[in-house]
């Protein structure tokens, strides 16, 4: 009863909500994972490796020695945060404390909100500093949580490439009786009363009561909001002051830059089967802000000095006019700068929403053990 219009991601690493969907989902079964071996930051024209645990916040250059301690003593606040144990609040409240008062509460430095809203919490802008904390505190856990478990870094990547994730909820849907039209050129979006009721392509209609999209299908329902400038750069040789990681994860802060959005840097390599031997891929994006995009990912571009090679792409990005409820199309959110899929998520779970008139609930998504192959539970 739904049919939904696919094209491929350009985004990086997988972390936090994309990983809980595809162990939920069973989808692992069809891919294998390598860590990406590290997560840095860039200050002052150097990059650092994110400290995240109690020992690497004392061993870090990133900070003085007083700043230090200080911020110890945030990881270990963060640490032993409980929502429902009130002893572990030590006079925050969760749901009314803004995580600059967090912040001023522990007496941290901008350099260190920095990298902690932006590198830990995965936050694109500032604007999280001035909302309760309990989102920021538990972004910090996932983040400390997930290093514990891979290692190296909190992030992973598909061997292969990122084609490979299309390829495995197609098999998992396949499981479950959906049909895949590949290579068809789609020609109309058949309306009926105000509502889509199929898809026209080459003469054949495939009809649905529901219709999902990106905005490329459906320019009249979508609006502009603002471009993306993403750059592969291809290299001999892995990024400086990284320890020859054969993959890693970098991201510029923006007040490190004077700007207002992040720049991400993913490098990936041979060692994840997606370049030759002794290459290495390195992704930098960020959010257009100027009349000049290639000026404003300079910094990034430094970084991977010398480049083999380069290839610029500006991208407009996109975003549904309304919900879908009316029409029952429902337009996904073009893939913005970030690397490493949260946002992209977060656009999953608001599609489901508007679809079901239901929240999206990672727990009631495990398959029973009777449910592999879509059969009642006995």
């Amino acid at each position: 009863n739904c049919f939904i219009l696919c094209k491929a991601s350009d985004s990086m690493g997988l972390t936090g909500q994309l990983v809980k969907m595809l162990l939920y989902t069973e989808v692992t079964r069809y891919l294998d994972f390598k860590v990406v071996e590290g997560s840095f930051v860039y200050k002052g024209g150097k990059i650092y490796k994110v400290p995240s645990t109690e020992t690497e916040a004392l061993a870090s250059n990133l900070m003085g020695m007083f700043e230090k301690r200080r911020f110890r003593k945030f990881l270990v606040f963060v640490a032993n945060f409980d929502e429902n144990d009130p002893k572990t609040f030590e006079g925050v409240d969760p749901k009314t404390t803004t995580m600059r008062d967090v912040y001023k509460k522990f007496d941290l430095g901008q350099d260190v909100i920095d990298f902690t809203g932006h590198a830990l919490a995965l936050y694109r802008t500032d604007d999280y500093l001035d909302v309760p904390c309990l989102e920021t505190i538990n972004r910090i856990k996932l983040y400390s949580e997930s290093l514990a478990r891979y290692g190296k870094s909190p992030y992973l990547y598909p061997l292969y490439g990122l084609g490979e994730l299309p390829q495995g909820f197609a098999r998992l849907s396949a499981i479950y009786g959906g049909t895949y039209m590949l290579n068809k050129p789609v020609d109309e979006i058949v309306m009926e009363g105000g509502k889509v009721i199929g898809v026209k392509s080459e003469g054949e209609v495939a009809r649905c009561k529901q219709l999902i999209c990106d905005p490329s299908y459906i320019p009249d329902r979508v609006r502009k909001a603002g471009q993306v400038i993403r750059v592969i750069c291809i290299l001999s040789h892995p990024i400086k002051n990284t320890n020859d990681a054969n993959s890693c994860q970098i991201i510029i802060p923006q007040n490190q830059v004077n700007r207002n959005s992040d720049i991400y840097v993913c490098m990936i390599s041979y060692a994840h089967n997606v370049a030759a031997q002794g290459k290495y891929i390195a992704i930098v994006s960020t959010t257009v802000e100027t009349s000049e995009p290639e000026n404003e990912i300079e910094p990034a571009l430094e970084l991977l000095e010398p480049i083999d090679q380069k290839f610029v792409a500006i991208s407009d990005l996109y975003e549904p006019t309304d919900d879908g409820t009316e029409s029952q199309i429902f337009a996904s959110r073009s893939y913005d700068a970030t690397t490493h899929f949260e946002t992209t998520c977060n656009d999953i779970k608001d599609i489901y929403k508007r679809m079901t008139g239901s929240d999206f609930d990672f727990e009631n998504m495990k398959r029973k053990q009777n449910d592999v192959f879509g059969e009642d539970e006995q």
